[in-house]
């Protein structure tokens, strides 16, 4: 059994902060979810979850509506094609350190709430997001840094590890989007925000040329969300390897530790110190994958829950509406799918 690419999902608290400034505007969102292919029955679901397909189309859906690529979060709007722009501006670049500038200097004359400065502590290099003094939405600061971490990456051909990340705003009840996407090292209600990393990324050479320009673009913003996430955890170094499995074939505890030459008890430190247990990691592996093959209309959920390792369809749909507080047919139902086969 071949199983789709590990790009995760996105939870429904997300999507609820995507669709923030749309709602405060007094839009219909229903094409916009339409088009993402999320059903609203998910908005009602705290636990729910969508695929990153799901997510990413639901980020264009926005930009178009809103004639804004930062959602309404900012209060003068970055109009449609700026960051279209912004990539072509940072090409004629030498240096990651020189692009870097660019982007801050760039964002700073699109937006008028938030803007970034690039300072030097030792070895390190600090993104420090300002915002006048006023704290903004958890939101805000988070798709200004995928923004300017994902096409910093980008232009550089490589993921540039984030050491650590400070937000102002309090932690939220699930912070695993922006653990995933950015660090382990995430602390909230700080006096300032803003992301640490090893300066010496900054004297790499700009990859990127406008050949291949044009196909980032056409990946965007999906390869701004998953092409660059954190995959340095020991989660995700243990979701990459169950990846390569089929969920009958996980090992127990006890033998991926043998595996990961270490023992028991040193992993199930390190996973607690990521807020998780081995149990929770294969849980949630087994609803991201149950997630994304709903969204094939190839795959009844008789098919679905097979490859997800359930023998009998009712205890997939039982363990699907734990995950996830809803039943496998909402999922269905946004893909044209049969959620009764």
């Amino acid at each position: 059994m071949v199983l789709p690419a590990d790009k995760g999902t996105t939870s429904i608290g997300l999507v609820h902060e995507a669709l923030h400034g749309a709602l405060h505007r007094g839009l219909d969102v229903s094409l916009a979810l339409r088009q993402a292919h999320i059903d609203p029955e998910l908005l009602t679901a705290p636990q729910a979850r969508v695929s990153a397909a799901a997510f990413s189309r639901l980020w264009v859906a926005l930009s178009d509506l809103l004639d804004d690529e930062f959602f309404a979060i900012d209060s003068h709007p970055m109009r449609r094609g700026s960051f279209r722009l912004l990539c072509h501006a940072t090409l004629g670049c030498d240096t990651l350190e020189q692009a870097l500038r660019r982007i801050l200097a760039f964002l700073r004359l699109m937006l008028d709430d938030v803007y970034g400065e690039l300072q030097f502590e030792g070895n390190a290099a600090v993104i420090v997001i300002h915002d006048y003094g006023v704290e903004r939405r958890l939101f805000c600061y988070g798709t200004w840094l995928i923004l300017v971490h994902g096409l910093l990456c980008w232009l550089g051909n490589r993921r540039i590890p984030i050491q650590q990340l400070c937000l102002r705003p309090k932690r939220p009840e699930d912070d695993s989007d922006y653990r995933m996407r950015f660090c382990e090292d995430i602390q909230f209600e700080t006096p300032a925000s803003l992301a640490r990393f090893d300066r010496s990324y900054l004297e790499l050479k700009v990859a990127q040329t406008p050949a291949s320009l044009s196909v980032f673009l056409k990946e965007s913003p999906a390869s701004l969300l998953v092409k660059y996430r954190n995959d340095q955890s020991i989660s995700a170094k243990i979701r990459q390897r169950l990846r390569g499995q089929s969920p009958e074939e996980w090992p127990e505890l006890e033998a991926l530790a043998k595996m990961l030459r270490m023992s028991n008890s040193t992993l199930q430190r390190r996973l607690q110190a990521e807020g998780v247990s081995y149990k929770l990691l294969r849980d949630n592996l087994r609803r991201d994958i149950a997630i994304n093959l709903l969204c094939r209309a190839d795959l009844t959920v008789n098919d679905v829950a097979e490859q997800t390792g359930f023998q009998e369809t009712s205890a997939f749909h039982r363990a699907f509406k734990k995950w996830t507080g809803v039943s496998p047919g909402a999922y269905r139902r946004s893909h044209g799918g049969d959620a009764d086969t």
